[in-house]
């Protein structure tokens, strides 16, 4: 699979954030297809650092319901991949600067 193609965007939350600060490990909407060693090769090239470990996990499509005006909507969210990358000790990576 294409490096490009494995990496979908980052995951930007409070959780992230608190781990990219002490534990140098950073959070990635991945492609559902894809393994720990294209996630690993494709973080590698984009960014410039040397990877230590990858988690993965799966979440869960949910159902999700509104009421409005016209009744209730059924509606429902898709499952995705999620990747948890450390990086090796003093590297970092710079989410921010494309923005």
């Amino acid at each position: 699979m294409n490096p490009s193609q494995v990496l979908i965007k980052p995951i930007l939350t409070e959780k992230a954030n608190a781990q990219q600060e002490k534990l140098h490990r950073y959070a990635f909407k991945v492609d559902k297809r894809s393994n720990k060693l294209e996630i690993k090769k494709a973080i590698e090239t984009f960014y410039g650092v040397t990877v230590t470990g990858v988690n993965t996990v799966v979440v869960p499509a949910k159902n999700k319901t509104r009421y409005t005006k016209a009744g209730f909507i059924k509606g429902r969210k898709p499952s995705y991949k999620k990747a948890y990358v450390t990086v090796a000790e003093g590297e970092e990576i710079d989410l921010y600067a494309n923005m």
